[in-house]
Formats: structure tokens, C-alpha cells, sequence
């Protein structure tokens, strides 16, 4: 469906969640995206920029990859600023999700193990229930994503 539910509770605990990753958006991108890139490493081949490295040294230092994790953080953000407006939330995602989905013609399976990294990462530095507290949001980012995917003919 197109309408979230978020209590007025969970919108708090999730943007409480997403603060404290958010503020070291560059540097909490890019250990998602290294350990991403690392485990996953097919989906190095969506970026021409990062094919050639293979070491998690070089990817942390690279500034394509710190500014894609940052453009991800940027955007996860602006999504959590809306989780009580669907309509806001949706005119963020549906443009992004429809750019990866036909420009970039990227996997929509990437999206959860993005997501799944990030909810690890937040576990790891803040502990169980911060996870808790943003994993609905991330379920409701990659359900959505899969929806624009199946518009776009995915």
C-alpha cells in the first residue's frame, strides 16, 4: 500500500535511531558501503569508479565511495524527516527508486542488503534497540522501492 503507519512513538524512536548514524553521515556511509562492496562484491559493478579496487582500504579512501555513502545518508535522512507524511516520504523514494530501476538498472535485491548492513551497523555502535527502533523504516524503504520497481516494468 501506499499509505505508512507509523505511530507518533515510532516516528520519535526512529529519527532518534537515524541521528545518531546521521551525524557521521560520510563516515557511516562509506563503512556501509565498503562492507557492502566487501561481502557483496557483484554490486561493485554498478559503480564503473569502484570495479577496480578490491581492498577495503583503498575503498574507505576513495572519494567516490565516501561521497555515494554520503548521498546515501543524505537521502535515507531526508525519508525520515517525512515518515508522518507519506506523500512527502513517497516524492522522495519514487524518484530515486525509478532512477536506479531505469537509468542505473540496479537490483532492487541491493536495497535489502543495503539496508541490512545499515541496520548491523547501527546495532553494532548503539546497541539492540536502536536497530529495533529503525528496521520499520527500512522495511518500508525497500517495500516501496519494490513497488516502483514493478511500475517500471522491473
Amino acid at each position: 500500500s501506499s499509505t505508512m503507519s507509523f505511530s507518533e512513538a515510532e516516528v520519535q524512536s526512529a529519527r532518534g535511531a537515524w541521528e545518531k548514524m546521521y551525524v557521521d553521515a560520510e563516515d557511516n556511509g562509506t563503512t556501509v558501503l565498503v562492507r557492502m562492496f566487501t561481502e557483496h562484491p557483484d554490486t561493485k559493478s554498478y559503480f564503473t569508479h569502484f570495479k577496480g579496487m578490491d581492498s577495503a582500504e583503498e575503498m574507505k579512501q576513495s572519494d567516490q565511495v565516501r561521497g555515494h555513502g554520503k548521498r546515501v545518508f543524505t537521502a535515507i535522512n531526508d525519508m525520515v524527516q517525512h515518515l508522518d507524511n507519506s506523500e512527502a516520504f513517497l516524492g522522495i523514494l519514487n524518484p530515486l527508486g525509478k532512477k536506479h530501476a531505469t537509468q542505473l538498472k540496479v537490483d532492487p535485491k541491493n536495497f535489502k542488503i543495503i539496508c541490512d548492513i545499515i541496520l548491523q551497523l547501527m546495532e553494532e555502535k548503539f546497541g539492540g534497540d536502536c536497530k529495533a527502533s529503525f528496521e520499520k523504516v527500512t522495511n518500508e524503504i525497500c517495500s516501496h522501492l519494490n513497488n516502483v520497481y514493478k511500475e517500471a516494468g522491473w
